[in-house]
């Protein structure tokens, strides 16, 4: 009797491990599985994601500066994803942010070109400024006998009553086109006849002594 306890006991046991062995074995290939399917989930959703953020750079709906699109882009290319319609778009978006990196440096030029030639206009109002105000001391003279005084005090600035004023009529690309030429002496006498002063000085020739040689002048 003890005898057949003993071997009933032994062969209980050794079912036992044999179905803890086989248990452990099919839990070990769950989590295998589990885990593969989390990475090719993780992996589709890297892919759709990396999609969606360059179609919108491509598209130019993304809300993200220049600067984060090109780190975003890096990032995705990091990725290595075997996905063709992502390498795709990696060309066009890196095509797009060459193209508005270039247009943004071409507006910050041109910018810098407009404040710069509002910097020299401003040089040029207060540099010039003594000169169209005796202009307009001579246009705007309450008689003639003063406009006459007005131009006897602004002529020796010139370094002759024959100095030539150029009056632009016209610019364009850069290029001027120029009214008939005149001289100083006459100029002042056009503005005392006209009594009204409708130029400003463009720009100024001097000799060596200081004394003005050619004005330009162009309308306000």
């Amino acid at each position: 009797m003890n005898q057949i306890i003993k071997k009933t006991s032994g062969l209980l046991l050794v079912t036992l491990m044999a179905l803890l062995i086989a248990g452990g074995s099919t839990s070990c290939k769950s989590k295998k599985k589990l885990a593969r399917e989390q990475a090719a989930a993780e992996y589709a959703a890297k892919v759709e994601q990396s999609k969606t953020d360059l179609n919108a750079i491509v598209d130019g709906t993304t809300h993200w500066t220049l600067d984060e699109q090109d780190k975003r882009l890096e990032v995705i290319k990091s990725y290595n994803l075997d996905d063709q319609e992502v390498k795709d778009l990696i060309v066009k978006a890196e095509s797009t942010i060459s193209m508005k990196r270039a247009e943004m440096e071409r507006k910050a030029e041109e910018e810098n070109l407009r404040k710069a030639e509002e910097a020299r206009k401003l040089a040029a109002q207060t540099r010039y400024a003594p000169i169209e105000s005796q202009f307009d001391a001579v246009a705007y003279a309450k008689s003639v006998e003063e406009a006459n005084r007005q131009i006897e005090m602004t002529l020796p600035m010139y370094a002759t009553p024959d100095v030539p004023v150029l009056i632009i009529i016209s610019r364009e690309a850069g290029i001027n086109d120029y009214d008939r030429p005149t001289t100083i002496s006459m100029f002042l006498n056009y503005l005392k006849d006209k009594k009204r002063n409708i130029y400003k000085v463009e720009t100024v020739k001097n000799d060596n002594q200081g004394k003005i040689t050619e004005l330009e002048l162009i309308k306000k």
